[in-house]
């Protein structure tokens, strides 16, 4: 089987399976070595695939879609050009790159006048020089939250107080340049908020975590509008 036929045929039988497969499942499947799998998901993601995972722990096909032909007011495209920018301007690298990557994507599906407007959009998102940087454990953070992994975090609060904590991610929240991250805390059992810049040391765990009904982002903002 040619390299280019073997790399297709991965990406349709993980589009099938809809689950994480590990590379001796793929090497079975596709009649290959374990190590001739690694080099392939290498090829993959470096290549932009939609493929999240290691060696050692599995591979998973994010979710993704075919977009239908586009229809958009004048308004909507400046609203996608603010909302891209302010992705590249806010995010860690891999969320800026996404969000460049898109925009090229969309404006290939559009009406030539509908792209050149997008492209034109006067309307802009900038961060001064008095704002930090997105915080180094962002990207990090993100990935553990779509894949639902615990992390572990080294975290060093308003208080001055130091704790180590494993958290189950929930959301991400950006507050201008702050990025504040819900989570279930496992050492308090209890719904938390940390601040990603205060955040000195992370690992992400190869260890997955199914939520109970109470832990869930919704109960969250339920307990937040009851006060």
């Amino acid at each position: 089987m040619r390299p280019a036929d073997r790399l297709f045929r991965i990406i349709q039988l993980m589009r099938s399976t809809g689950r994480a497969m590990t590379a001796d499942e793929i090497a079975m499947k596709m009649e290959v070595a374990a190590r001739t799998i690694y080099r392939d998901m290498q090829h993959l993601m470096a290549s932009g695939a939609p493929i999240e995972g290691e060696r050692g722990v599995g591979y998973m096909l994010r979710e993704v879609f075919d977009a239908p032909p586009l229809t958009f007011t004048f308004e909507q495209l400046e609203a996608l050009a603010f909302g891209l920018q302010a992705a590249q301007i806010l995010g860690d690298p891999r969320l800026g790159q996404a969000a460049r990557e898109a925009r090229e994507k969309i404006v290939g599906l559009l009406p030539a006048e509908h792209a050149a407007r997008l492209a034109s959009a006067q309307i802009h998102a900038f961060r001064s020089a008095a704002q930090p940087a997105p915080p180094a454990c962002l990207g990090d953070i993100r990935g553990a939250l779509s894949a639902r992994r615990k992390v572990w975090i080294s975290y060093h609060a308003l208080t001055g107080d130091r704790s180590e904590r494993t958290v189950r991610p929930l959301a991400l929240s950006a507050f201008g340049a702050l990025w504040l991250m819900t989570a279930w805390c496992e050492k308090r059992g209890e719904f938390r908020d940390f601040r990603l810049d205060r955040v000195e040391e992370w690992k992400v765990s190869a260890e997955r975590y199914e939520l109970q009904p109470h832990q869930t982002y919704d109960v969250y903002l339920e307990r937040l509008q009851a006060g």
